[in-house]
């Protein structure tokens, strides 16, 4: 095999020449791959392309059906080998606001790869349950909530943190209507929300959208099929995909709806398929590739389903929590789903995971720092990023 070595080289426009054939690079100094924006990608890419995407900060690699991002690891989220999980090294997850037995603005931290208890990162900048959040790779985000007992108890507030460091949450602008129980989701560039309950017996279809890295309030996007409340949501890059829900006053109606949405564009959603069983109030996260949905309000079910969010069709059964639940709310990382929080008989304070890409049943993950439901979690390495 022969070598061309050089300190350097380019064409007459500045950029480098195509080398063709089979190349080792043997530099002991860098690499530079192809770089551009999330709207630069190219539209058919061979398998295994790498590129440097200069909206994120990060390298991504084609998979032949959708753009991976390659994840690094930050020095601010501490050691791998620290067995409480604020000191892992990788994806973190927060869970935000809730009620147990009173409202709560208590934000926990966790990360994703290790075991272990979350720990306190700050607070919401109002107490509120019901709420909903979502993430970039920098930043999460809360949006909407119930904030009173009594009517009118809902809010358009929208919050954000920056997910490497603690602290309080900032104010980033209204929704377009206030309301609870809605679902959320987003990929790097652009977070939305979808439904929510706004008084007894009225929900609303609304699909509203952010741009995560600015502030600002929100923007109308479409409508779901089915207007519905205490719903759940997730995303790949591409799409926003939102589940289950009930209408009504007691007794209520429930939903086996899944919508979905390309989260880059605005338009109503289109139907996706069916979960198992009409339900509400459960847990939904996903990778790039899998989302899952666990648990129940309606009959109490501990069943988790997943769908393949790149197609359309019905969800499959994967597995069972630990116990029978509600209330409670889920992240990922690229390898796991994450369950934190909700209702059994009483607020509990159990995290329990599940490898996304295998079925089978949730094992403990550790335990947040207080008992309680009805709240919103979100992760810097979900499956929309």
């Amino acid at each position: 095999m022969s070598e061309f070595k050089a300190a350097g080289f380019s064409d007459e426009f500045g950029g480098g020449p195509d080398i063709v054939g089979l190349t080792t690079f043997t530099s002991p100094y860098y690499f530079v791959p192809p770089s551009g924006s999330t709207a630069e990608r190219p539209s058919s890419a061979p398998p295994g392309m790498l590129r440097f995407n200069t909206d994120i900060g990060r390298l991504e690699v084609w998979r032949n059906d959708h753009w991976a991002t390659i994840l690094g690891e930050s020095p601010n989220l501490g050691d791998q080998n620290n067995t409480n999980s604020s000191g892992g090294t990788g994806v973190r997850g927060l869970t935000g606001g809730g009620y147990n037995p009173a409202k709560s603005d208590m934000i926990d931290y966790f990360t994703i790869s290790t075991l272990g208890n979350a720990q306190d990162f700050g607070n919401l900048s109002e107490a509120r349950y019901w709420t909903s959040s979502h993430a970039s790779r920098t930043r999460g985000i809360w949006g909407g909530g119930a904030v009173s007992p009594t009517s009118p108890n809902r809010t358009d507030r929208i919050d954000f943190v920056t997910i490497a460091s603690t602290g309080n949450a900032t104010d980033f602008g209204n929704l377009d209507a206030s309301r609870y129980g809605l679902g959320s989701c987003s990929n790097q560039i652009r977070g939305m929300f979808a439904g929510g309950y706004q008084a007894p017996g009225s929900q609303i279809s609304n699909l509203d959208y952010i741009t995560i890295a600015s502030t600002g309030n929100a923007a109308d996007f479409g409508d779901l099929t089915v207007a519905r409340y205490y719903m759940n949501s997730l995303a790949s890059s591409v799409r926003g995909v939102f589940l289950s829900g009930r209408t009504g006053t007691s007794p209520y109606t429930y939903h086996d709806t899944i919508d979905y949405v390309t989260i880059s564009s605005q338009g109503h959603a289109q139907d996706f398929g069916n979960l198992l069983a009409a339900v509400s109030s459960g847990q939904a996260a996903s990778n790039s590739t899998r989302g899952i949905y666990a648990s129940n309000e309606n009959t109490a079910l501990n069943t988790i389903q997943f769908i393949t969010i790149s197609t359309t069709g019905n969800a499959q059964d994967f597995g069972d929590l630990n116990a029978a639940q509600q209330q409670g709310s889920a992240t990922a990382s690229p390898t796991r789903g994450v369950i934190a929080g909700g209702y059994i008989s009483a607020y509990v304070n159990t995290i329990e995971y599940v490898q996304i890409m295998s079925t089978g049943n949730a094992r403990d993950f550790g335990d947040l720092s207080a008992a309680i439901g009805n709240t919103g979690s979100c992760s810097n390495g979900h499956g929309g990023l």
